[in-house]
C-alpha cells in the first residue's frame, strides 16, 4: 500500500485504514437483512452508565422512510445519496432518566459517536459502504421522522454496496479516494493537549 495516502506511525489493524468513506454508489438494493447487522454492532457500543442514548431512523431505497431522509439533505449531499441502499438518521437523547428525575447527559453525543464507529466498521466487514454526512436540513428532518423530543440529530449516514468513481459528477471523482490523516503528533501530547 505504499501508493495510499493511509500510511500509520504504528502497526494497528488493518481495518482502520481499510475503511474510508465513498460517495459513488453502485445501483444495487440493500436488504433489512444486510443492515441489521450494522445496528447490532452500534448497540454493542460503550456508553457512560449503558445509557445507549442513541437512536437510528432508516429507509431503503425506494421506501417512504428513505424518501423522507432524502428530502432533507442539501442538495449537494442528495445528488449522490439518493444512489444508496439505505439511509439513516442518527440522533441522540440529550438527557437522562434517573428515579424519574431528567437531568442533562453530557456524553449522548460522545457514545453516539461511538455508536456510529461501530456501525461503519460493521458495514466496511460486510461489504459495505458507509458515509455521514452533516449537510441537512435538521427542522426537516426531524419533523419528517419524529423525532421525539429532547433528542438531537447528529448525521445522516448514506449505505450500500460502492459503484464506480465515474459514474459520480466531474467535481467530486477526484475526491473519490481514501483520505490521509495528521500525524499522531499534530493530535496526541503527553501530559497537556498540543
Amino acid at each position: 500500500m505504499s501508493h495510499s495516502p493511509r500510511q500509520t506511525d504504528h502497526a494497528i489493524h488493518s481495518q482502520f485504514i481499510e475503511r474510508w468513506s465513498p460517495r459513488s454508489f453502485a445501483d444495487t438494493v440493500l436488504t433489512q437483512e444486510a443492515l441489521m447487522p450494522l445496528f447490532e454492532a452500534a448497540r454493542w457500543a460503550p456508553s457512560a452508565s449503558n445509557n445507549q442514548p442513541w437512536r437510528f431512523a432508516y429507509g431503503l431505497r425506494g421506501d417512504a422512510g428513505f424518501a423522507k431522509i432524502a428530502s432533507a439533505l442539501v442538495p449537494f449531499n442528495r445528488a449522490w445519496a439518493e444512489k444508496a441502499g439505505a439511509l439513516v438518521a442518527i440522533a441522540s437523547a440529550s438527557t437522562l432518566e434517573r428515579d424519574g428525575v431528567s437531568s442533562p447527559n453530557p456524553w449522548h453525543a460522545f457514545d453516539t459517536g461511538t455508536a456510529w464507529g461501530s456501525f461503519a466498521l460493521q458495514a466496511h466487514h460486510a461489504g459495505l459502504i458507509a458515509h455521514a454526512m452533516g449537510g441537512f436540513d435538521a427542522a426537516v428532518l426531524a419533523e419528517a421522522l419524529k423525532l421525539p423530543e429532547g433528542y438531537v440529530l447528529h448525521a445522516v449516514v448514506a449505505v450500500g454496496h460502492q459503484g464506480d468513481a465515474a459514474d459520480l459528477p466531474e467535481m467530486l471523482q477526484a475526491r473519490e479516494a481514501p483520505s490521509p490523516r495528521r500525524p499522531i503528533s499534530e493530535t496526541v501530547g503527553h501530559g497537556a493537549f498540543l
